[in-house]
């Protein structure tokens, strides 16, 4: 049996001053107060001794003065397969894109996906499936190389 993943409502979002936050409530504030930010979704893994770290951000880009942004990171039991590990980012992700899209009507936001395009990496062989899966939601995604604002947090977090 794999790994159980927690519906996006226990997941535990925080500052970074590690004050808890509400992520649909934030981000509504966020945006009701920024109109023009840009929001980006992404989650990194991280294999910890024998456990994996996973942290999920939630960015947000404000036009010519940098990035803000609130995390989830959990640690999960180990998991054998890369395979099965980088999917669970995807899964996380899509999950908080949901919650978001759900509460949040008309909410525009991307997807940043810690894979590759190069297929000389491993990730590479999620991409068509990952991108996929997001696309056919409407959500912009990025890949490596171009932007990764989201996962960028997440893989500071990470370790």
């Amino acid at each position: 049996m794999g790994v159980r993943v927690p519906p996006p409502v226990q997941m535990n979002f925080r500052k970074v001053n590690n004050t808890k936050i509400n992520p649909v409530n934030y981000t509504a504030k966020i945006i009701q107060e920024n109109p023009f930010v840009e929001t980006h979704i992404g989650t990194d893994s991280q294999r910890v001794g024998s456990d994996i770290n996973y942290v999920t951000a939630i960015a947000y880009r404000y036009p010519m003065r940098g990035v803000h942004y609130i995390y989830c990171k959990e640690t999960f039991p180990p998991i054998k397969d890369d395979w099965s590990r980088l999917w669970l980012e995807t899964e996380r992700t899509m999950q908080i894109a949901e919650l978001l899209s759900d509460n949040l009507p008309g909410i525009r936001f991307e997807i940043d996906m810690d894979y590759n395009d190069d297929e000389y990496y491993m990730s590479n062989k999620l991409v068509s499936a990952a991108r996929g899966w997001a696309t056919s939601f409407g959500y912009k995604v990025n890949i490596k190389p171009n932007k990764q604002i989201a996962t960028r947090a997440a893989d500071y977090h990470c370790r």
